[in-house]
């Protein structure tokens, strides 16, 4: 079976992807965070031709289930800029649902999961959970055991939001040793906000690939330590497993109103990279890793 990366206009070849923002939002809203949502598809489509401008030719959206991903919107905006889109199923943590929304979904998750990916008008690439501060609380347990069921249906790739970095080995134990998730098809999210290198070459041991994304938070103050962290994770010999993102999830956030946005992952980074690490490194990071990432030999169940 070959090996395919979802996209929102459908399949295509893991050669076809190119430079990749691999994890970050067009369209996202939770009652935790009010008034913050990005829901202007315009302002999403500046966003998208401002990153393509550097060369940037896709973006995933780890937007899940229930927190206005705007999945319609998606194929336009692909087809508008240019640039390829996966879109993410999966649940949050409960704080960002209204009362009573998870509860009418909640006992048939893996069932919702593989609809999302494979059932619909425009299809997820991949499937998006998260772990509570430090630990497994039950409802991250409940959600990534029916995203194990609906990965072992369908061979998507499962995404990590690990809470300020924290709980990466806890994810892989209950993802890999309980459920039997391959460690190849972990995502683990967030990684920055904990710079512990140690915890991160584990990680990378264990086989998951690992995403520092967030520089267009100004709220986290770990930036600083990224390239240490890239460099530690490069001399271990775990360069192919490491990806980037921005996390853009507020309005002023993004390059078009006062944050650094998708292009900064270009415009900011990338240099850095190239000139601290080597083009070959960078060149890993942005293309051949999300590449691996983010395709899979997609099942129909």
């Amino acid at each position: 079976m070959t090996a395919a990366i979802r996209t929102v206009l459908g399949d295509i070849a893991p050669e076809a992807l190119g430079v990749c923002d691999a994890h970050d939002h067009l369209f996202i809203s939770s009652v935790a965070l009010p008034g913050q949502k990005l829901d202007d598809s315009e302002a999403a489509l500046a966003e998208l031709d401002a990153f393509a401008a550097f060369g940037g030719r896709a973006v995933v959206q780890w937007t899940p289930w229930g927190m206005g991903p705007r999945t319609e919107d998606l194929p336009d905006l692909s087809r508008r800029s240019g640039v390829h889109v996966i879109s993410a199923t999966g649940i949050h943590q409960a704080k960002h649902y209204a009362r009573g929304e998870l509860e009418r979904v909640y006992g048939e998750l893996p069932g919702l999961f593989i609809r999302e990916l494979t059932s619909g008008r425009v299809n997820a690439g991949m499937i998006k959970v998260a772990g509570a501060y430090h630990r497994l609380d039950d409802h991250a347990r409940h959600v990534m055991a029916a995203a194990a069921e609906a990965h072992h249906a369908t061979d998507a790739p499962i995404g990590i939001h690990l809470e300020a970095g924290t709980a990466a080995l806890d994810v892989l134990h209950f993802l890999c040793d309980t459920c039997e998730v391959p460690a190849r098809r972990v995502i683990l999210g967030h990684l920055h906000r904990f710079p512990d290198t140690r915890i991160h070459r584990q990680a990378a041991e264990a086989g998951a690939f690992l995403a520092f994304d967030g520089p267009s938070r100004a709220h986290h103050g770990t930036d600083w330590r990224l390239l240490d962290s890239l460099a530690a994770l490069t001399d271990a010999g775990h360069a192919q497993q490491i990806l980037l993102g921005g996390d853009t999830v507020t309005p002023m956030a993004r390059s078009s109103a006062d944050g650094p946005g998708m292009p900064f992952l270009l415009s900011g980074l990338r240099p850095r990279i190239e000139r601290e690490l080597g083009p070959d490194i960078a060149c890993a990071i942005f293309t051949e890793n999300p590449a691996r990432a983010f395709a899979a030999q997609w099942r129909q169940p």
